[in-house]
């Protein structure tokens, strides 16, 4: 191939619009600080998210982080899967709080809900669960763990963004959803996260706590950071969200040629469609097993980078397993978990991807079996 091709690529709105959209903050030169984008973007997501409360922040990961403050969850273990990527446990270990790993479901890839309940001691104080792929976890049987184990839950829906289960926006179920809107995402701000939640005092405590822990002009009763989204990142994410249900219908047109392809390919397991779920499109993960495909994922992954497509083995290593955490954690403890890392990759999926590109792909992928 003569043009190199990416996991992903940002979606970005035409040129004109997005400099139409920021051309006001040179009158108002207001460029951060919950300005008017901000507050416009807030409720327009709260909207089309279909939640009764949300709040805005520089990032993901800091959602994840200062949830975990918000509910005051200062010390304990958190139940939670290493099938994610770094951030869900980084945002535990970064609180004080003890990450216990559950294996995942080896259809879904999120937390094997089944294997919770054994995971839990006296010291557990919440769950967190995540969305993979834009697979939903089992949401009823978390609930119900959760209220008869008096935990919270707070639901990492990083590839979840749009979806809905049961004609609910995911980011009403658990204690807290966790969004990002990073450039890589189906929704993007260029950086950008939020909370969906239920409790009006969280709402309270996350405000203060994404802005130094500031009450009002005169009261700072809390210790806080610096989280709060900037009004280009938001003017962004006004510009990109009026073109997203268009461009998600363009990534359905994508993994629709994927699967012309690759369904039904001995050795080769596919995402699955969820019962009650809209889907978002966000990633096409393939799993390879060697056995019986002919080929190892590493084997498949290298002869893509060679054509210049840049699939990714997404995730892998587990969090469980990084070398930050050497000798802490037992990765043997998760082995479906591990099975999967070892044998999956994400194939570029974006809603520019020409189709044509997509034959290409699948060609050089079977090229093997």
């Amino acid at each position: 191939m003569d043009k190199k091709i990416l996991v992903t690529r940002s979606s970005i709105p035409p040129f004109k619009e997005y400099i139409d959209e920021i051309s006001d903050i040179w009158e108002s030169h207001w460029m951060t600080n919950m300005g008017e984008k901000h507050q416009k973007l807030q409720a327009e997501l709260k909207g089309y998210l279909g939640a009764d409360n949300i709040d805005l922040l520089v990032n993901g990961h800091m959602a994840l982080e200062l949830s975990l403050q918000a509910l005051g969850l200062s010390e304990g273990e958190v139940i939670t899967t290493p099938f994610t990527f770094a951030s869900t446990t980084h945002a535990i270990v970064r609180n004080g709080l003890e990450p216990v790993f559950c294996d995942i479901d080896p259809v879904t890839f999120t937390i094997d809900a089944d294997k919770i309940e054994d995971l839990i001691t006296d010291k557990t104080v919440a769950i967190l669960p995540v969305h993979v792929y834009g697979h939903i976890c089992d949401i009823e049987k978390i609930e119900d763990i959760a209220k008869r184990h008096n935990l919270k839950v707070v639901y990492d829906a990083a590839h979840a963004f749009g979806e809905t289960y049961k004609g609910v926006g995911v980011g009403n179920f658990g204690d807290v959803s966790c969004f990002s809107f990073h450039a890589t995402k189906v929704y993007n701000t260029i950086e950008g996260g939020a909370v969906c939640y239920r409790d009006k005092k969280f709402g309270t405590l996350i405000y203060q706590l994404k802005n130094f822990g500031i009450k009002n002009e005169e009261v700072v009763d809390g210790i806080g950071a610096n989280a709060k989204m900037n009004e280009f990142c938001a003017a962004m994410g006004l510009c990109n969200l009026r073109h997203l249900d268009e461009e998600i219908a363009k990534r359905k047109k994508v993994v629709e040629r994927y699967r012309q392809h690759l369904e039904n390919i001995k050795g080769l397991q596919l995402a699955v469609a969820q019962k009650g779920v809209t889907t978002n499109y966000a990633y096409f993960p393939a799993v390879f097993d060697e056995s019986v495909f002919g080929e190892g994922r590493d084997d498949v992954f290298k002869r893509l980078a060679d054509n210049g497509i840049g699939a990714r083995k997404y995730f892998y290593p587990l969090t469980n397993s990084f070398d930050c955490f050497e000798g802490r954690f037992d990765a043997s403890k998760t082995p479906v978990a591990m099975q999967i890392s070892k044998r999956v990759l994400t194939l570029p999926l974006y809603a520019d991807l020409a189709l044509e590109d997509v034959d290409n792909i699948c060609r050089i992928i079977l090229e093997g079996h």
